[in-house]
């Protein structure tokens, strides 16, 4: 699994989710315009409830397409492994026998994707476990707190 390869699954990933939002936002438009929602008095308000729902769509979209374009940017970046984790790292750790994969993203954090049978679930630096990853290196075992819980994770590989 290479770095590259996972940047392009995330950005397909986004893009999809994009499409639905665009969709979704297209359809509230033509309700929030439809002569059927014009309000027949002040109490309706059929029509001012799609406006706002059109509105908040369009700022997720806007929203899908900076974190395309922040994903896309990291194709160039290179890890620096001196540094240790930060933004645009690949990593995976080891937890009580279990191993998991993560990639430090700008944003998204929470979208889940699938190469080759292996699940890499996208992290940001601000989330509870990517802000105690941060500057860590590959082989350090470290202890983390999760859900109250401090946890002893080893860090297998960061590239």
């Amino acid at each position: 699994m290479t770095k590259r390869l996972v940047i392009q699954k995330i950005i397909e990933t986004l893009q999809s989710e994009m499409e639905t939002y665009v969709r979704a936002a297209k359809f509230s438009h033509a309700e929030a315009t439809a002569e059927e929602n014009r309000a027949e008095n002040k109490y309706d308000t059929r029509g001012l409830e799609a406006s706002y729902l059109a509105a908040g769509q369009a700022n997720k979209i806007v929203e899908i397409e900076e974190s395309i374009a922040a994903f896309d940017a990291l194709r160039e970046r290179k890890f620096n492994e001196a540094d240790g984790i930060d933004i645009g790292a690949l990593i995976e750790i080891s937890q009580d026998g279990e191993r998991a994969h993560y990639f430090i993203g700008p944003s998204a954090g929470g979208i889940e994707i699938k190469i080759r049978g292996t699940e890499v679930l996208v992290i940001t630096p601000q989330s509870p476990l990517g802000s105690q990853l941060k500057g860590a290196k590959q082989g350090a075992k470290i202890k983390i707190n999760l859900a109250g819980r401090k946890q002893l994770v080893e860090i297998l590989n960061a590239f």
